[in-house]
């Protein structure tokens, strides 16, 4: 029987989701093992979760998932090539499989961009195209070219991680497989498609207080129905606080901050109104909007780069049916996985409790209190009491 695992925020879980499941069980058979590594209270963008991390695994439990696990928060603020690196090092050693939604699908094509970018001409080609003035993203597709490497893969979102997944697999020598599956549809979609929403288009719904849950699997319309809802926005004031009463040294010791950005993120602070304002000055064409809101947003948290690199040393289990329980039952000796309620003594459960006690400053309409998340449990269903997908 096959484990199968997928890196996700579900955020919120959709019908595309869905179909990935689906999916995999056609695959391999309806008795494979899924398990879900899930992004927390912030998600890689550098914002909240629009919802509670209990609900969005409850949701994915309910639609098929077997076993959900949190993400541990340093490597869900991480880039891309660190939030790759980082779930492929803890599902490594639970799956077979790790499947995600490309653009293209093409299992072959991902391993030879992902080649590419380990060749030791890579980093030399890299900064040559860097000196040119035009984004890290931009450079990296400039640089695999120059090697003779086509980088169109590195033009679109989903295909971009796919192949940090597979780069990841490739550096740890991970014995799992990738299983790519093409995810139609437009990431950057305003108005979610009936058949294959984005999530960006289905949280503008949210927002805007339209209908979002016709573009959600049935059987988790319980678990957002009149949920809280957490924004960026809901939290600018109290981000604004933390960032116009930083030390200098605090700027310069935030991640994403190399070449000068701090700096500029630092003087945009002393200087601007709101949160936009902030990250327009500071913002250059030769960086990405996501990673100045992830620099805002460790900043906020107060994760420096030190506490970024770390590795997270457990992450926590969220929700888990019969056969997920058996995943946990053959990891138990030797696993890092934790359940939610165990109180660590590490540097790490204090930065993981500040994260999870501030994610309720985000909430658009009651705040929470303080210790909500520590009143969390693990979710456990037997599997024949869930609903339809």
């Amino acid at each position: 029987m096959a484990t199968i695992g997928i890196i996700c925020e579900y955020n919120p879980y959709h019908l595309g989701h869905a179909n990935q499941i689906a999916r995999i069980r056609e695959q391999f058979g309806e008795d494979c093992t899924i398990v879900c590594l899930m992004s927390g209270s912030f998600v890689q963008r550098g914002e909240p979760a629009v919802f509670d991390r209990s609900l969005r695994a409850k949701a994915a439990l309910l639609c098929g998932a077997n076993l959900v696990l949190e993400m541990p928060v340093t490597a869900s603020l991480s880039s891309a090539e660190g939030f790759a690196q980082k779930g492929v090092g803890i599902l490594s050693s639970l799956c077979d499989y790790l499947c995600f939604g490309t653009e293209t699908a093409d299992a072959d094509a991902l391993v030879s961009t992902a080649q590419a970018l380990l060749d030791p001409r890579f980093p030399s080609a890299l900064k040559d195209a860097l000196k040119t003035g035009v984004s890290f993203p931009a450079a990296r597709v400039q640089a695999l070219e120059v090697m003779g490497t086509a980088g169109n893969l590195l033009n679109r979102p989903n295909d971009i991680l796919a192949v940090e997944y597979t780069k990841a697999i490739l550096q740890q020598s991970s014995t799992m497989k990738i299983y790519p599956i093409r995810r139609p549809g437009d990431y950057h979609a305003q108005t979610p498609d009936p058949d294959n929403p984005s999530a960006s288009a289905i949280r503008r719904c949210i927002l805007d207080g339209a209908d979002f849950l016709s573009y959600i699997p049935k059987a988790a319309h319980p678990c957002f129905q009149n949920a809280p809802v957490h924004t960026l926005g809901a939290g600018e004031k109290a981000i604004l606080y933390r960032l116009r009463t930083m030390e200098n040294e605090e700027f310069e010791a935030l991640p994403y901050g190399s070449e000068g950005l701090w700096r500029r993120l630092m003087h945009a602070c002393r200087e601007e109104g709101g949160l936009e304002e902030i990250l327009t000055a500071a913002k250059t064409k030769r960086y990405t909007r996501s990673r100045l809101n992830r620099m805002v947003m460790c900043a906020f948290l107060k994760i420096d780069q030190k506490s970024l690199d770390a590795p997270a040393p457990y992450c926590r289990i969220l929700a888990f049916d019969d056969r997920g329980q058996r995943v946990l039952n053959c990891c138990k000796e030797s696993s890092m996985l934790r359940p939610l309620g165990w109180q660590p003594d590490s540097d790490y459960g204090v930065l993981e409790n500040r994260c999870n006690s501030l994610y309720g400053l985000f909430c658009r309409d009651d705040i929470p209190k303080a210790n909500h998340a520590k009143s969390q449990r693990v979710i456990h269903y037997p599997t024949l009491e869930k609903g339809p997908q």
